[in-house]
């Protein structure tokens, strides 16, 4: 890594600025030129990577994450069940019970996206004492790749209603009648239903038209939820009269595992959507390319996520919580938010005074930074607005790394006070356009958007080496976020970062 020399120019503030932020200007300069004053290169040294062979590498921690784990390890036991379905021949009716496999792996996609189910998982996960080993430690921190359960028993419930589909077909054919023909239609709906929602969540064409994907998901799953009822019944009248003596439609219905499967994944999305609310908005602009939204309709408790819109049948977008707190006490809570798409855009340029807000706050990745005794947080741009949530927290020792352009014109004074008093070394590397007397600086620059960023990976390092801590955790852009994952965990220290394709 090549020697870098940085300073700050002497550039004129908005005129809007206050002088005091022009003083304070000074300092936040000063602070970051004897930090940056302190960089060697040759202390930047990395060791070399973990591993026999960079494919060896590439298999542990890229190929084989704990997020694809976890969906292999669902649909191969999905598959074994699969397989013993169909070889088996014990006289009895095979579709109820291939239906009862996908309901139930239906509730499990549900109960993965539903907030109150992920809060108990993440609860449980750091529920472990600083005391347990290391080891265990960094292995529950890995409770935010719950995203692989949810999509592996979603790919597993579409297999065993295509098989399902197939059975009643079959059936269909052998004993025609009102009933069958009723629970095949609505097999062939709910089938294609879940192909839309399985072709639309593909990472490329999720990325690319992502209001696309919400839509699709969306709607095709209230279909498919209530279909899936009315196939319920359907079914129910078909096979119950394979039972001895048969019951009631009523009574056969509640002996299904079917039946409460399909309660609890219907109730995952009335509990979301029924908290559907309006409420006030209070902007504050910070920039032309970030704005802090303000809520005063309830506190909130740090390390909490919400999801809001201005189109609620449309598109939802999630953001980290703040606390707002005056130094009285908690005043309702805020989010950040910055330039990185079309709505985005547009909130910063006319800020909303309403916004719709769904679900139950949910817990998200730096929770888990509570498992360690110690943490290096880095942060890109907006990224450090998550990470304002564990600062107010205070509950885990860090030191932050804070690579962004104009952090201060940007993101104001108070979002830099908040930063700086999280960690007062704070390493905060980028453009500073300040108001500042001095003639001892000169005009040269690192500027992260003309001359890149600086090596992220070797400073993270040198601030893990230096601070002793047991993890590091990263808020920044799925590429960004890679390299430093990678580039800590081949290490040999725990890194954490963000699932893009969850």
């Amino acid at each position: 890594m090549a020697e870098v020399t940085v300073t700050f120019p002497a550039m004129q503030l908005p005129a809007s600025d206050s002088a005091a932020t022009s003083i304070h200007s000074q300092d936040v300069e000063k602070d970051s030129v004897d930090q940056i004053n302190k960089f060697n290169p040759a202390e930047l040294e990395l060791p070399a990577k973990l591993g026999h062979s960079s494919f060896t590498r590439w298999l542990y921690h890229i190929a084989f994450s704990y997020y694809r784990k976890t969906f292999t390890l669902i649909f191969v036991a999905n598959l074994i069940a699969f397989i013993v379905f169909v070889v088996r021949k014990d006289g009895h009716p095979l579709a109820p019970n291939v239906g009862s496999a996908a309901s139930v792996n239906l509730m499990v996609t549900l109960l993965f996206r539903q907030e109150n189910f992920v809060n108990l998982a993440y609860e449980m996960a750091v529920a472990c004492p600083h005391s347990a080993p290391l080891w265990l430690r960094r292995r529950l921190a890995k409770v935010f790749h719950y995203g692989g359960a949810h999509s592996g028993a979603g790919v597993a419930a579409v297999v065993w209603y295509i098989m399902y589909t197939a059975v009643t077909t079959r059936d269909y054919i052998a004993h025609p009648d009102k009933w069958a023909l009723a629970n095949l239609a609505t097999s062939y709906i709910l089938v294609t239903m879940f192909i839309f929602i399985l072709a639309a969540a593909h990472p490329v064409l999720r990325r690319r038209y992502h209001d696309y994907f919400e839509a699709v998901h969306r709607y095709s799953g209230w279909v498919a939820l209530g279909t899936f009822w009315m196939h319920s019944i359907f079914a129910a009248n078909e096979y119950r009269v394979f039972e001895m003596g048969p019951p009631s439609l009523g009574r056969y219905l509640i002996s299904t595992p079917n039946f409460w499967t399909l309660c609890v994944s219907t109730s995952c999305s009335i509990l979301s959507w029924g908290r559907l609310r309006r409420h006030d908005v209070y902007p504050e602009v910070l920039s032309s390319h970030a704005i802090r939204l303000h809520f005063k309709y309830r506190d909130m408790d740090p390390f909490y996520g919400l999801k809001v819109s201005t189109r609620p049948l449309l598109e939802w977008h999630a953001f980290a919580t703040i606390p707002d707190d005056d130094g009285t006490g908690p005043q309702g809570f805020s989010v950040v938010v910055s330039n990185a798409g079309d709505w985005t855009r547009e909130c910063i340029a006319n800020p909303p005074k309403k916004l719709w807000v769904r679900g139950y706050p949910m817990h998200g990745l730096l929770y888990t930074s509570k498992l360690f005794k110690k943490i290096v947080v880095v942060a890109t741009g907006s990224g450090i607005g998550p990470c304002l949530s564990l600062f107010y927290a205070d509950v885990t020792p860090r030191r932050v790394f804070w690579s962004t352009s104009n952090p201060l014109v940007t993101y104001g004074e108070k979002i830099m006070d908040a930063v700086k008093k999280a960690d007062p070394d704070a390493w905060i590397w980028g453009r500073f356009s300040i108001s500042c007397p001095s003639t001892e600086l000169t005009d040269e620059i690192l500027d992260t958007r003309k001359d890149g960023r600086p090596d992220m990976v070797a400073i993270t390092y040198k601030l893990v080496v230096e601070s002793q801590a047991e993890a590091v955790f990263i808020i920044s852009n799925p590429k960004l976020t890679r390299r430093v994952v990678y580039g800590m965990g081949s290490r040999g220290i725990a890194a954490y970062g963000a699932i893009f394709d969850s």
